[in-house]
C-alpha cells in the first residue's frame, strides 16, 4: 500500500482483502443485533488478508461498517492474542488525547464464531507502510512525524489510574519481567538455535538501567499501526493494542525508534535513507522532541543503547512466534513465514547494538 492509499479500516493494515471468512455470519449477526445498539443486518464479513496476529474482518451492513478482531484458531502461546486487553485499553482511551476507535462489544463466548472477539468502529483514512513516505512533499513528511511524536508523548503522559487502567499491568521491575516473559515466549516458539538470542538473553538482565516508570505502553508503535486522516497529516486512530500493558515508556518509544536503526529489508526501517532531503527528522532530533514533550531530560546514551537492544530482542521474539505459527499452519497472514524468518537477523542486530558492533560470528565461544 503506497503513501496515498485511503479508505482503510481500523486494524486494516492490509494490502488486500480476502472475500472469505472462517465463521458462520448468521450467528454473528444475531449476536450483534442483541449486543450492539443500532446494529441492523444483513451482515457481510470480509477478512483482511494481511496482518500477523489477530485475524481482522470488515463487517458491512446496509447502513454501517464495523471491524471485528478475533483470536486465531488453534493452540496459542500463553498470554498471546489477548483481544480482551485490546478491547479494554481502547475503550478506556476513547475520548482522551490518544485517538482510538470506538468499541461496541466484547464477546468471550467461543461458540459464536469459534474464538473470543470484539467489534469496533470502522475508521477511514490512510495506512502508511513505507517510513520514507514516498510520493509526499518534505513538509508533509515532517508533519506526519511530528504528529506521531505528539501522539506517543500524549499516550505516555496519561495517568493509568485516572484512565481506569491502574491494574492493567503489574508495577515495578518492568524490564526484568518483560525480559523473562519474552524469553519464555521465544523458547516456546523456538524452531532452531539463534546464537544472538541466547547471548541477548544473558546480556539484558545484567545491563538493565536503574529506576523504573509506570505508564500505559502500546507495545507495537509502528507507522503501519496508525491510521492517518485521508488528506491531513494527522493520526485518527492508533491500532493493534494487543501487546499493551503498564510499563516503562522508554521501552515503548525505543521500539518505535527502531525505524531509524533498521533497514527496509530488515524490518520496515529507513536506515541509510537521506532523511534531511526527505524532510524526516533524524533519530536524535526525534528523541529530543519526545523528551521535550514528555518533560524528561536527555536520555543517557548507555540507557538508550539498552532500550534499543532490548527492543530488537523483543521484536525478534515476536517474529519467532510468527514463524512458529506459520510452520504450525495457523498464521493469520500468507506472508507469515517470510516475516518470521527475520527473527535471526533482528536478533543479530540486537546483539550488535548491545555490544557496540560485535558480530554474531563471535557468539559461539561466548555462549559455550
Amino acid at each position: 500500500m503506497d503513501a496515498t492509499a485511503s479508505d482503510n479500516t481500523t486494524e486494516g493494515r492490509d494490502q488486500g482483502q480476502d472475500q472469505g471468512q472462517d465463521f458462520e455470519t448468521g450467528r454473528l449477526q444475531r449476536y450483534l443485533e442483541e449486543h450492539v445498539e443500532g446494529f441492523v443486518g444483513p451482515l457481510q464479513a470480509r477478512r483482511f488478508s494481511d496482518g500477523q496476529s489477530n485475524p481482522t474482518y470488515l463487517l458491512e451492513t446496509p447502513g454501517q461498517r464495523y471491524v471485528l478482531r478475533k483470536k486465531p484458531s488453534g493452540v496459542l502461546l500463553p498470554s498471546a492474542h489477548a483481544v480482551e486487553r485490546e478491547y479494554r485499553v481502547i475503550t478506556a482511551l476513547h475520548g482522551s488525547g490518544v485517538p482510538v476507535a470506538r468499541t461496541y462489544c466484547l464477546c468471550d463466548d467461543s461458540t459464536v464464531i469459534g474464538t473470543p472477539f470484539y467489534v469496533m468502529e470502522f475508521v477511514a483514512g490512510r495506512v502508511l507502510w513505507d517510513p520514507t513516505l514516498p510520493g509526499m512533499q518534505a513538509s508533509e513528511r515532517a508533519a506526519i512525524y511530528n504528529d506521531m511524536n505528539r501522539v506517543i508523548a500524549a499516550l505516555h503522559g496519561i495517568d493509568p489510574v485516572a484512565a481506569g487502567l491502574g491494574d492493567f499491568g503489574r508495577p515495578g521491575n518492568y524490564f526484568e519481567r518483560q525480559i523473562a516473559r519474552w524469553t519464555r515466549q521465544y523458547r516456546a516458539s523456538e524452531t532452531e538455535p539463534i546464537a544472538a538470542m541466547d547471548a541477548l538473553i544473558g546480556w539484558l538482565p545484567e545491563n538493565m538501567p536503574a529506576g523504573d516508570e509506570n505508564r500505559i505502553v502500546h507495545g507495537d508503535l509502528r507507522l503501519d499501526n496508525l491510521i492517518f486522516h485521508p488528506t491531513e497529516p494527522r493520526i485518527v486512530a492508533v491500532l493493534d493494542w494487543e501487546l499493551s500493558t503498564l510499563g516503562h515508556p522508554l521501552a515503548d518509544f525505543a521500539y518505535h525508534a527502531l525505524t531509524w536503526r533498521l533497514s527496509a529489508d530488515e524490518f520496515r526501517g529507513m536506515r541509510g535513507a537521506d532523511l534531511a532531503a526527505l524532510g524526516i527528522p533524524d533519530e536524535q532530533a526525534y528523541v529530543d522532541q519526545y523528551c521535550e514533550r514528555t518533560g524528561r531530560g536527555p536520555i543517557p546514551p548507555e540507557e538508550w543503547n539498552f532500550y534499543l537492544a532490548y527492543s530488537m530482542f523483543r521484536l525478534a521474539a515476536i517474529l519467532q512466534g510468527i514463524l512458529k505459527r506459520a510452520l504450525d499452519g495457523n498464521a493469520s497472514s500468507a506472508h507469515a513465514f517470510e516475516t518470521g524468518r527475520k527473527a535471526r537477523p533482528i536478533a543479530e542486530a540486537g546483539w550488535r547494538q548491545a555490544t557496540g558492533g560485535r558480530s554474531a560470528s563471535s557468539l559461539t565461544q561466548l555462549i559455550h
